[in-house]
């Protein structure tokens, strides 16, 4: 059996891939028949999935140690690279556009496929590789600022991960040094991190001009693939989120100020929801994924598969170390039909959520066995799904890692997914603000944020911590750096994950089965197109958010919190 450290990476050069992604083409522009065509079509495609593959390998092995030598300079290399490659999915996009067997193609493949092609058309050209090539740099040093934390605590040295077990301390104390040591980190380091952020909104604004859009926000939203919606049906949701969450989720925090009896409630309060302490789950990283095991196995014959799948071929790396990039992901690796998990576990709550947000990304792909890399993964909103949904599906086995403190840990799960939304939609209007006006200063932008944060978060008491009285808390949140505009995604995966949980507590079996189909499909349709397969209502439906919401605040308001 071939396990994860087994896996081959080898350094691809630019020129002999130049060189097969030539031939390929030269075979699709010639082909004499659609057959022809479609056999040059997919050897392409098994180029980009190598190339993927090979990227992907580098990045799980670089941000598992970021100080590792060998990967730091492959990631350096990837950096300069796969623009380069992109461009070539670009070209093959534009003979696709270009094909006498379009139509058949789409028969065959799906009208997708030529929708993805197109939001790729509109966001790149050669021209701007040298540019993607310095962003990529940019990004890769926000990364490696992050991963470099070292922060003297408690007589301990820790990583921003460790601390946010310290965040979450019962007593308050504790809990207003580990944040005021967390952001005190970006404090100290705020020059840089504003540096950063500042290059990286000047490059992407330039990228936007030379492929004459009026700035990076119109063109993000080619770049992220929004297919069917744009950017004032965004705002329009925003706004269902600010009417009709946000007043929902100051009642919660006010509950939340009863029960941790203070008089004010402070932003180093919000990570602890109960006088008697978090839910914690009952064991360590290895007893947790025995009972993810037996959760997995019980909840369907597919997710047991999956699970043993994952554990059986060592493709998730779970525990906080030194050196290692903060966050979570799931990738894939083609060569391998793989999915792998990356998290930083530290004994809180958070450590059974990427057992189940993560895995629900990594079953989707396990999932879906459309050959298309395309069709791999959904676009960002409709991926995001899974994950979500995954973690409501898994509520009948919270009792394995919580024991007692089970029905605590329900309430304050679904509590966390609504009060989510208001600050999700905060990152996503942030964005808007800082792209729409690129000449901003970095003091600027942290005055745009306060202004977006008491819309949204009016609540927020930050208790006089001057760095983030001053409006820069959004630096930690690293999707602003690494992947613009992907974090409204969530909000709306988010509004779908609570309808699936609505359906699953009137009937688990059917919900279940909407969601074993919806995760076959993968990419294959476009984020609205999916929504309607898994019989959602869509989020930018007026009424959709008002609806769930209301579901979700009656479950809670039935709870009788005070017990907690």
């Amino acid at each position: 059996m071939t396990v994860f450290e087994d896996f081959q990476y080898t350094r691809p050069e630019v020129a002999a891939y130049e060189k097969k992604f030539e031939n390929a083409f030269d075979a699709f522009r010639s082909a004499k028949s659609f057959e022809a065509a479609e056999a040059a079509f997919l050897q392409v495609n098994e180029l980009r999935k190598h190339l993927d593959t090979l990227f992907n390998l580098v990045e799980i092995r670089h941000t598992i140690n970021t100080e590792d030598p060998f990967y730091k300079e492959e990631n350096d290399y990837m950096d300069e690279t796969m623009p380069l490659f992109e461009g070539k999915t670009t070209a093959f996009y534009q003979l696709l556009m270009q094909s006498p067997y379009q139509a058949q193609l789409e028969k065959k493949w799906g009208k997708q496929l030529f929708s993805l092609a197109n939001a790729q058309l509109k966001s790149f050209s050669d021209d701007v590789i040298p540019l993607m090539q310095e962003e990529n740099k940019w990004a890769s040093k926000y990364t490696k600022l992050i991963a470099a934390a070292k922060i003297a605590f408690d007589g301990e040295e820790r990583t921003l991960a460790q601390l946010m077990a310290d965040r979450e301390s019962e007593d308050r104390e504790v809990r207003k040094a580990a944040t005021a040591a967390y952001f005190g980190y970006f404090a100290d380091h705020e020059e840089e991190f504003d540096t950063i952020y500042d290059h990286l909104v000047k490059i992407r604004t330039e990228i936007a001009h030379k492929l004459g859009f009026a700035n990076y926000t119109e063109m993000s939203y080619y770049r992220m693939a929004r297919i069917g919606y744009d950017k004032e049906m965004v705002k329009n949701y925003r706004e269902q989120i600010r009417r009709y969450v946000v007043p929902v989720a100051n009642k919660l925090y006010e509950r939340q100020r009863a029960r941790l009896g203070v008089e004010k409630f402070y932003f180093y309060d919000e990570p602890y929801y109960f006088k008697t302490g978090n839910a914690k789950p009952k064991g360590d990283a290895d007893w947790i994924l025995k009972h993810g095991k037996k959760m997995y196995h019980e909840l369907s014959p597919e997710t047991g598969e999956f699970f043993d799948y994952m554990i059986d071929h060592h493709l998730m790396d779970l525990l906080a170390t030194k050196g290692k990039a903060g966050g979570g992901y799931c990738t894939y690796i083609f060569d391998y039909q793989s999915p792998f998990i990356f998290s930083n576990f530290n004994g809180t709550a958070g450590d059974i959520d990427v057992l189940t947000h993560e895995a629900g990304h990594a079953f989707q792909v396990y999932s879906t066995k459309n050959n298309l890399i395309d069709y791999r993964w959904p676009t960002y909103e409709g991926a995001e799904i899974h994950s979500m949904s995954m973690e409501f599906f898994t509520w009948p086995w919270m009792n394995l890692f919580f024991k007692e403190e089970t029905e605590k840990r329900k309430f304050a799960h679904l509590s966390e997914a609504l009060l989510f939304l208001p600050y999700g939609v905060s990152v996503d209007e942030f964005q808007h603000v800082v792209y729409e006006h690129p000449e901003m200063t970095p003091a600027e932008r942290k005055q745009a944020w306060k202004e977006i944060e008491q819309k949204y978060l009016p609540h927020r008491d930050y208790d006089g911590m001057n760095y983030l009285e001053r409006g820069g808390v959004w630096q930690r949140q690293g999707h602003i750096y690494e992947s613009p505009f992907y974090y409204i995604d969530y909000t709306l995966a988010q509004v779908c994950a609570f309808e699936f949980w609505k359906k699953s507590q009137e009937d688990f079996a059917s919900a279940w089965k909407d969601y074993l189909h919806l995760c076959k499909q993968g990419g294959s349709q476009s984020f609205l197109d999916l929504v309607q397969t898994a019989k959602l209502e869509s989020p930018f439906k007026e009424g959709c958010v008002s609806t769930v919401i209301d579901a979700v605040s009656s479950w809670l308001n039935q709870v009788d919190d005070s017990q907690f």
